[in-house]
């Protein structure tokens, strides 16, 4: 062959790519749209509680004032104890069974597609002023130089024990989804341990793994999560404490998967790191949380860094406290957050080594701006669901799935009930919110199939949640967005478990069914 002949050159192959988090939202923008003008447009009516009194407002607009009595309920066909609404148990609107009303087509125009962007990102200001606090805080605790004193510190400690830490983080995690449904609170906990984990010699995918699924195990699992299995049970019209044994026993198989799940991974990508499904991004992401390298000529783990590191890590007890036990939301955790942010500021600006006002406060900014994306992500989210429920097309969803399972019984309606949830998880990602729109619609179905109540609110935790491991409209677009990581990389770890929940979940509605 003549040397002086060059090599033809090799055609770039087209690669389809797995758009960014921004672009998928973007385009499930669009289809809410355009399904305001495919699916018929319709409501159920819905009752809340307010004051002394019921009311009841109906799909055409009219609202109707009725006495707060038991009487009233069992003449609306809801099958919910009054007191449930009186006490505060149940604070959100039902659907009153067997009102579905179509209603004239509302379909969004074009310019619902920004318009419902900007008033999603409205709705969800609390969150991202959480958020964006929680930015500065770590802003500031990275320029003082505690995290990588504090990390060098630990990572000498745990040695030869890596998976430790991460198995000890899944069962926090997985127990603070079962008690206390921690979602979206689960965005402080990436700061300060992501950076361990990472040098610990593990990916991006083990970070999402230890806290973002094993968070969401636990409340797919909830034993006496009030936001999940206690509202659901509260509008189906039992005690949530019905049928918490098969919950707590599946709780334990399924912390066990997910522990030897992440840890068959973790140990993969620790001995061979190509093997990491995210290996293509590892550069990108060790660099934007790794230690710096700015205050290694400084690693003394001083006592002023060990104050600093403490009042950082307390802060996360304190908010898991306040959410338990005093009924905290968002703007009360973002005032915890920033409380402490101010005296770590003061802390960090003061002394023979600060680093002035100035640089503090560059810090806390620089800190906040960095999780804008984030905060985007959830607002961009949330619009999705305006586009729907302002075309009124998610009851009409809501109604077809019914009639679905009218006419079957025994284990087959569980396991298409569950499957519904499933598509509902999708349209709704709200647990709440599902749970108070379907469940007075679904459980009275159970009765007419002798079927116990409760199956169906295990059914609506199985297969709300084994769609939210996927479900860009729920809080994984946001998790991410942060660490930066392509959706295609987290499909290719998590179906796994998603089809275990469903399975497996699929498995105890059975039982549940068969031996109630």
């Amino acid at each position: 062959m003549d040397a002086s002949v060059a090599p033809k050159p090799k055609k770039k192959r087209f690669k389809l790519k797995m758009p960014g988090a921004f672009v998928i939202l973007f385009i499930l923008t669009i289809v809410a749209v355009l399904a305001t003008y495919m699916i018929p447009a319709g409501s159920y009516s819905k009752l809340s509680y307010s004051g002394s009194h019921l009311e009841i407002s109906r799909p055409a607009g009219k609202t109707v004032k009725v006495p707060a009595t038991q009487q009233e309920l069992d003449k609306l066909g809801v099958k919910i104890k009054i007191k449930k609404f009186t006490s505060g148990g149940i604070t959100q609107a039902v659907s009153i069974p067997n009102t579905y009303h179509r209603l004239k087509q509302r379909p969004a125009g074009l310019g619902a597609i920004t318009t419902s962007m900007v008033n999603g990102t409205i709705e969800a200001v609390d969150i991202m002023v959480f958020i964006f606090v929680l930015g500065g805080l770590i802003g500031v605790v990275k320029a003082s130089g505690a995290f990588e004193s504090g990390l060098m510190a630990l990572t000498k400690k745990t040695k030869g024990h890596e998976f430790l830490l991460i198995f000890m983080v899944s069962i926090l995690m997985v127990l603070g989804g079962t008690l206390c449904g921690i979602e979206e609170e689960a965005v402080a906990f990436y700061p300060i341990l992501v950076p361990i984990f990472i040098a610990m010699g593990y990916d991006s995918i083990v970070c999402v793994g230890a806290i973002f699924l094993s968070s969401s195990i636990g409340t797919a699992f909830s034993t006496i999560n009030p936001f999940s299995v206690v509202i659901a049970s509260n509008a189906a019209g039992i005690n949530f404490t019905e049928g918490i044994t098969w919950r707590i026993a599946g709780l334990v198989v399924a912390a066990a998967f997910v522990v030897a799940y992440l840890h068959w991974y973790s140990k993969k990508v620790k001995d061979t790191p190509s093997f990491s499904y995210s290996y293509e991004d590892k550069s990108s992401f060790d660099k934007m949380w790794s230690v710096s390298s700015e205050h290694t000529a400084n690693t003394a783990f001083t006592m002023r860094k060990k104050i600093i590191l403490v009042l950082f890590v307390v802060t996360f007890p304190i908010m898991v406290w306040g959410v338990m036990s005093q009924g905290w939301w968002f703007p009360t955790m973002a005032s915890s957050f920033l409380l402490f942010a101010i005296i770590i500021m003061f802390i960090t600006a003061t002394g023979k080594y600060g680093i002035g006002e100035k640089g503090v406060v560059d810090a806390f900014t620089n800190g906040a701006a960095s999780l804008v994306g984030v905060s985007l992500i959830i607002g961009l989210a949330r619009g999705i669901n305006l586009v729907m429920n302002n075309g009124m097309i998610s009851d009409t969803i809501l109604q077809y799935s019914s009639n679905l399972v009218a006419h079957v019984s025994g284990s087959v309606f569980i396991i298409v009930m569950m499957l519904i949830f499933f598509v509902l998880g999708f349209i709704v990602p709200s647990s709440s919110g599902l749970a108070v729109l379907a469940m007075p619609i679904f459980a009275p179905l159970a009765d007419t199939v002798d079927i116990p109540r409760f199956a169906v609110v295990t059914a609506y935790q199985f297969g709300q949640y084994a769609m939210l491991f996927l479900a860009p409209t729920g809080l994984v677009m946001a998790t991410l967005q942060m660490l930066d990581m392509k959706y295609s990389h987290w499909f290719k770890f998590v179906w796994p478990v998603v089809l275990f929940v469903l399975f497996f979940g699929g498995a105890i509605l059975v039982m549940e069914v068969l031996f109630s």
